[in-house]
């Protein structure tokens, strides 16, 4: 019976893609319908040397068991490549590496005290088995009672700063505790952050998934939807109506409540509206000489104007690049923000003496090419209690279905989790139909 039923998916993220997927895997005839020209959401990507690279940085873990099951099940494991990274802090004007336990030992701008319990504070962090009560305090709060004020003030307020802004005060401690026991997790036994990426770009995934799909029409923005008897019917798209049976929608809160307005009550559309979304600008270089010799680098100095330099080629090598050394500044802010709305020569006009100050050796002579990307709604302000705002996956209108990044709490965004969520919806969807014959 299932086969007879069709299911429009917005959005050709990877959240979308894997809600597609898993349909088509249970006999559900499903539709993808992406407003721009690509797939892949955040992990969409560009060329350097012919070879695809992610407009927005990405790597995963190798305990992301969601996404490494998709790799497999697409038959491209042999991509999967896992190496031993380098991270590292920019304060007070020097760079510190912040590998391994001897690193953090060596951290000088912090006592010798305050270094152990930087080190510490993964550990204590493991401890809570349980989020939901880390989701009445903010982030300021908790790290503050686990680490003291001076961890709090050199590590950790700059960085909550940089990234959120005037949110930083609210972020929920939940959010934080999500991202140290997931990244401390992927640690080796020496201490040394142990990452994965796929070769030849996430893009590659995507485009497999979708070599799986009956459907998947770029260009093609979904506008609105029609009704039967309060159950979704159709779904309104450029010059059309394509019929359906059930909608699943995985953009950001803020357009899938424009698509429900005319068809719920005010208050529901403004609970959508109540999480907040920060946009990011990526500056991306492409380089002929390397930065420094590091992966990751957290800057905690607010005069620069990026919260993270992710030197790509430090990961996956430049040989990969056509012998580019690939370099990505990143930047999370409001959407209404300057900086936001700088052109790409003017934002890279911008960048440029502050990697200058950051980097005395740095020459203009080593940029071939450089590249800008932005994304409106990049990351969910995840303030405290932010569990309250999450809305259910089932909407006031029969068959109207949401997962969207928003509903990952308190995981961070990432491809892991927009499969696993992408999958659970589709079987949501699935039980939801065998319900009603």
């Amino acid at each position: 019976m299932n086969a007879e039923k069709h299911v429009a998916v917005i959005g050709a993220g990877f959240t979308g893609l894997a809600a597609a997927y898993e349909l088509e895997r249970r006999g559900i005839r499903a539709t993808v319908f992406e407003r721009t020209n690509e797939i892949g959401g955040l992990a969409g990507s560009f060329t350097v040397g012919g070879v695809p690279l992610e407009c927005f940085y990405h790597h995963f873990f190798t305990r992301d068991s969601h996404l490494i099951a998709m790799i497999d099940e697409l038959g491209l494991s042999d991509r999967i490549v896992a190496r031993s990274t380098c991270t590292g802090m920019y304060v007070s004007d020097n760079f510190f590496r912040l590998s391994t336990p001897l690193d953090v030992l060596r951290f000088k701008p912090l006592s010798l005290c305050n270094r152990l319990r930087l080190g510490l504070l993964v550990l204590k962090a493991r401890r809570y088995k349980s989020w939901e009560a880390l989701d009445d305090l903010t982030a300021v709060e908790w790290i503050r009672s686990l680490c003291g004020d001076e961890v709090f003030r050199v590590a950790w307020e700059p960085l909550l700063a940089g990234k959120f802004g005037k949110y930083a005060s609210s972020i929920s401690a939940a959010w934080f505790w999500g991202k140290l026991t997931i990244r401390g997790g992927s640690r080796s036994r020496t201490g040394r952050e142990k990452l994965a990426y796929f070769t030849s770009g996430f893009s590659a995934i995507a485009e497999r998934m979708a070599e799986n799909l009956t459907t998947v029409s770029c260009d093609d923005p979904v506008s609105g939807i029609e009704l039967e008897n309060g159950r979704i019917k159709a779904v309104v798209c450029t010059g059309r109506t394509v019929n359906c049976d059930a909608v699943i929608a995985t953009p950001a809160l803020p357009i899938i409540a424009d698509i429900l307005s005319p068809h719920v009550d005010p208050q529901f559309v403004d609970r959508l509206l109540r999480v907040e979304y920060l946009a990011n600008v990526c500056l991306v270089l492409e380089l002929n000489h390397n930065l420094s010799d590091m992966y990751w680098i957290n800057v905690n100095d607010p005069s620069f104007p990026f919260v993270g330099i992710i030197e790509h080629t430090n990961f996956e090598p430049s040989s990969s690049y056509s012998g580019r050394h690939i370099v990505y500044l990143s930047k999370y802010l409001p959407a209404e923000s300057e900086m936001y709305s700088f052109d790409d020569e003017t934002l890279f006009k911008f960048a440029l003496p502050h990697l200058r100050r950051m980097f005395p050796k740095f020459k203009n002579s080593w940029i071939e090419k450089y590249h800008v990307w932005r994304a409106e709604h990049a990351q969910p302000v995840v303030v405290k209690g932010f569990r309250h705002l999450i809305p259910e996956v089932e909407t006031p209108v029969s068959g109207f279905y949401i997962a969207t990044m928003a509903q990952i709490y308190p995981e961070d965004r990432g491809v892991n989790y927009a499969i696993r969520d992408g999958r659970e919806i589709a079987r949501h969807v699935e039980r939801s139909f065998c319900s009603k014959q």
